[in-house]
């Protein structure tokens, strides 16, 4: 891979690593909830989807999905479902004042699972790797090796931006200690999450 490659490719995806969607909001809340680990324990649940996508499109599987009209629209009815299930659930969640270190320790593998079925519901999510990634590969060269580079340097700069948004989070923890404010926050991140669950189902390009 070139430099020029490298130099075009780093700023562009790190500019969609920090897109403010739906796993982005999930970590910064979960990060004010339950501590900056959890929430990065939990956004390995996201790598974990994406590696998933970077090996059907090096694969060309996710070729032939995105070309099935009705598989495609039916991932992204499950993706705003899940959306919309998760929202409620933000919505109705209890104010927790302190949490216990058996509580944090056992929702660590419930967080990764929400990111990761939240990444695999997500139809952009698999346009990115099947539109985006490809502009980068020189035809000339090995493409599954390449594939691999930039789907590593992908996920390495989606782990850094799970970082950012957690330690945001994190900072604004003793903030969101009062009850009235968490319960505030709580809500309007399901009410932006359910929101972005609507803008799936009304955009036409994820058709």
């Amino acid at each position: 891979m070139s430099l020029s490659t490298l130099l075009l490719f780093i700023p562009a995806c790190f500019a969609l690593n920090l897109a403010p969607g739906p796993n982005n909001l999930l970590a910064f809340n979960n990060a004010q909830r339950y501590g900056f680990s959890s929430a990065i324990v939990g956004g390995f649940g996201r790598l974990l989807a994406f590696v998933i996508m970077i090996t059907l499109a090096a694969s060309g599987l996710a070729v032939v999905l995105l070309t099935s009209q009705w598989l495609f629209f039916a991932i992204k009815l499950l993706g705003a479902g899940y959306l919309f299930w998760l929202a409620i659930k933000l919505w109705r969640a209890p104010v927790h004042t302190a949490l216990s270190s058996q509580f944090l320790q056992a929702s660590k593998f419930q967080l990764a699972k929400q990111e990761c079925l939240l990444a695999l519901g997500n139809p952009k999510a698999i346009l990115i790797f099947t539109a985006f990634l490809p502009q980068f590969i020189e035809p000339s060269k090995a493409v599954g090796e390449q594939f691999v580079q930039l789907g590593g340097l992908f996920l390495l700069l989606e782990l850094i931006a799970v970082s950012m948004y957690a330690a945001m989070g994190a900072f604004l923890q003793n903030w969101f200690k009062r009850t009235s404010v968490m319960q505030y926050f709580n809500r309007g991140c399901a009410t932006l999450i359910a929101a972005l669950g609507i803008g799936m189902l009304l955009d036409a390009k994820t058709r």
